[in-house]
């Protein structure tokens, strides 16, 4: 399994532990708000008997009790009779129930009907009335959840997103952990690379000197070629020693970074691909050039092993003068990306070749994104037809520069 796939299951594996305690949380809480409202229930229908039996008696002891049973219930509710009158309230906002007029310097408490007809509309739409028949008359009443039970409804909620922040902490802090520790190796790793390159490169370019001398060769094309190699490895050294520090951008023309590029490459690759270059070639941006050619690498490379047998590769240079940016576009004619892998492909680790690492664009991600403060994605690409990758750069304003 590679180490993709390793961090996919991994998230999924969150996901799933998320949505177990989220589930867990869920269904514990709503039993016990079914079992207080059924209790709510019971205690709204011993008042509303109480309510009968103080309509019904004469024995003032028999009363007194009766008005403390009634009382002992907290649930706020309604009476109202037939006609939808209100006749009795209970456990109502005090603050709310009443309201101060001043007139000739005297003062009254009075009720507020407006307060009274939003609860008594609010606990029509709770809970059914409970009808209570008193002498030849019937009496509704109304209630509404006590604000322990409104608390419990509303917990599961508030759980859930506590533990959905926790989890989306604890999983942001393990990427970032792991995210820093795998940079820490990969620069070592690197400037460690660069540091060996160093000398076996500055022996191999006293070697050619040596042979050129020896077989009076200075103008032998092979040798130039070697030379050629020689100084590949060097700009090789130098792209893994700039790996974990800041580079240096420098103002550069596109079009001629980008064809010399292509002019070197493309005679250490099959002559049955055809490579082009074309588009605006007065752009300028600002480039670290060896940086800069590894990610023109990684992408000419993919799209060799993309090609079977023929092909062709285009470069396309275009900008766009409203922004301010110049798009690359690299395209090939080959076996092409599903569109569900366009993410994916960027990813550290995933290669669809056997003995591939798949770092290769997670690299040229991070040189374009992060050195360069530019963008790169796949445009466009369709099965069997090619694939299109986009490099968007910043371009640096140029009189000459007459950008579409």
């Amino acid at each position: 399994m590679n180490p993709y796939q390793q961090k996919k299951r991994w998230k999924y594996l969150l996901l799933v532990f998320a949505v177990i305690i989220a589930s867990g949380s869920l269904l514990y809480t709503n039993y016990l708000v079914k079992h207080i409202a059924k209790s709510e229930r019971t205690r709204a229908e011993v008042w509303a008997m109480s309510m009968k039996q103080v309509l019904g008696s004469d024995d003032n002891d028999f009363l007194n009790y009766v008005f403390a049973v009634r009382d002992s219930s907290i649930v706020p509710a309604i009476v109202t009779d037939e006609k939808g009158e209100i006749v009795i309230t209970r456990g109502l906002d005090t603050n709310k129930t009443f309201i101060k007029l001043a007139a000739e310097g005297k003062k009254w408490l009075v009720y507020s009907p407006s307060y009274f007809e939003n609860e008594l509309s609010f606990m029509k739409k709770q809970h059914e009335p409970i009808k209570l028949k008193i002498k030849d008359t019937y009496w509704l009443i109304y209630y509404k959840d006590s604000a322990l039970l409104t608390d419990l409804k509303y917990f599961p909620y508030i759980q859930l997103s506590i533990i959905s922040v926790f989890l989306l902490m604890a999983y942001t802090a393990f990427n970032s952990s792991r995210k820093s520790e795998q940079d820490q190796v990969w620069v070592g790793l690197a400037k460690e690379t660069a540091h060996q390159l160093g000398t076996p490169i500055s022996s191999l370019m006293a070697w050619i000197e040596l042979l050129k001398e020896k077989f009076n060769a200075d103008n032998d094309q092979l040798f130039g070629e070697m030379e050629n190699d020689v100084k590949r490895l060097e700009i090789v050294a130098d792209r893994f020693s700039k790996i974990g520090s800041t580079p240096k951008l420098e103002e550069h023309n596109l079009y001629e970074v980008i064809n010399d590029f292509v002019n070197y490459f493309k005679f250490r690759v099959s002559k049955n691909i055809h490579f082009e270059v074309k588009g605006q070639s007065n752009f300028m941006a600002g480039l670290n050039v060896p940086l800069f050619d590894w990610v023109l690498e990684n992408l000419l490379k993919n799209a060799v092993n993309a090609i079977e047998g023929q092909g062709e590769i285009n470069v396309e240079i275009q900008g766009n003068k409203i922004k301010d940016q110049v798009f690359i576009d690299i395209t090939d004619s080959g076996k092409g990306i599903p569109r569900s892998k366009f993410e994916t492909v960027f990813q550290p680790g995933y290669t669809t070749r056997k003995r591939g690492w798949g770092l290769g664009l997670s690299l040229t991600k991070r040189i374009i994104e992060n050195y360069h403060n530019g963008q790169i994605f796949v445009k466009d690409s369709e099965l069997t037809k090619g694939t299109t990758f986009r490099i968007v750069l910043k371009a640096i304003k140029n009189d000459k520069q007459t950008a579409t």
